[in-house]
């Protein structure tokens, strides 16, 4: 597909992306989906790549890049029909860790940084509750004050690199107004913080999930995350960043999806002939990749908007909730041209089917994407 948004440069990257995938990822995948979990040590190649702080500073291992930049990593890394590998990257660039680039002291960035970059310090994000997901006003999670020290207490659901990350950014109310929110630093093995337990999911299979609980958990005052409730703000603005990045992840299982489908049609044979024969088969992959295609275009336009320093609230949420259902439109019907073979377990599309359906729910579910676009006409 033709991008105007593009340039040579994001070729060689998304081509350098594809290769590190063939490499690294599609041959060992099946192996990391039943032991649920990814390596570190493929972590630390892409790390070793340069390919784990496209956005963060020189200084600190990262590229310097821009938005479009960080978009085309994200699609091309997507490409993988292994999403649990997917999201652990994701999680780890573009939702965790900017929360350090955008808050952190000099200081905190350079005794956390340079680990995050070279893929050995792997980072998760802490917002999402029993009682509050979406609502993030609603959490519960508190910290409070004790001398030199900051003492959490609270739990935190539906973690991903929950289990095996080492540095947790945890959002936990610090005051009475709703919207009286910090973030903190949280390493793992600091005590009074443990992992629950590991989460058993339908989809992204090799990605750990987890419950944290914070009992007592007891922080120096120099881990508090940029400025004393303000972390409500850092979350919301964080989360456009979050929904691009699964905006192109939705439209990467897309291409993927539409790529293997035309090669199983053209090759299938029935009622004397390839499937890809039938008028209705190919005119409806035609109509599917028409979307994809569209959806694409507004992906790149949303992430050229970040660029310009444009307000793109309203843009990303419709993004999101309009990926999101997509992803899951063109899979199904993607797996219903693969007829039985799309229901075994093993095959690429059925995986990719699994894994699809968490993007219309995570990161922002497509009704609540709606309504926040619908507050700004």
């Amino acid at each position: 597909m033709d991008n105007a948004y593009l340039t040579p440069e994001h070729e060689l990257l998304s081509e350098q992306v594809a290769r590190f995938l063939a490499r690294e990822v599609e041959p060992h995948g099946e192996r990391w989906e039943r032991e649920g979990r990814v390596p570190r040590d493929v972590l630390r190649k892409l790390g070793d790549a340069g390919l784990l702080g496209l956005m963060y500073e020189s200084g600190h291992g990262g590229a310097e890049a821009d938005a479009l930049t960080n978009l085309v990593f994200a699609e091309a890394l997507s490409q993988s029909t292994f999403a649990g590998f997917v999201i652990t990257v994701l999680v780890h660039t573009d939702m965790a860790s900017p929360h350090l680039h955008h808050a952190g002291t000099p200081a905190q960035k350079a005794r956390w940084m340079p680990g995050i970059t070279a893929g050995r310090t792997i980072t998760a994000v802490a917002i999402t509750e029993p009682g509050a997901g979406s609502d993030v006003a609603g959490l519960q999670t508190r910290a409070r004050r004790d001398g030199d020290q900051w003492v959490i207490d609270g739990s935190k659901l539906f973690i991903t690199n929950g289990v095996h990350a080492d540095l947790y950014f945890v959002a936990a109310r610090t005051g009475t107004g709703r919207h009286d929110i910090s973030m903190f630093a949280v390493e793992k093995g600091t005590p009074g913080f443990t992992v629950g337990r590991q989460l058993d999911k339908t989809g992204w299979l090799s990605s750990d999930t987890a419950e944290l609980v914070f009992d007592g958990c007891r922080l120096p005052v120099d881990q508090l995350l940029g400025e004393e409730h303000r972390g409500f703000r850092a979350v919301m603005k964080n989360f456009q960043t979050e929904r691009i990045a699964l905006g192109a992840m939705a439209v990467g299982h897309c291409m993927q999806a539409l790529a293997l489908t035309l090669q199983y049609v053209k090759d299938r044979r029935a009622f004397g002939g390839p499937l890809f024969d039938k008028q209705v088969v190919r005119q409806r992959l035609a109509m599917l990749d028409a979307k994809v295609r569209a959806a694409r275009q507004y992906l790149y336009h949303c992430a050229w908007m970040v660029t310009q320093g444009r307000d793109v609230v309203q843009d990303v949420s419709l993004l999101k909730a309009l990926t999101g259902e997509l992803v899951n439109e063109v899979v199904q019907a993607c797996q219903q041209f693969h007829g039985g073979m799309g229901y075994m377990r093993g095959t690429a599309i059925e995986r990719l089917w699994r894994d699809a359906r968490i993007l219309a729910i995570g990161g922002g579910a497509s009704e609540v994407m709606l309504d926040e676009a619908a507050k700004r006409y």
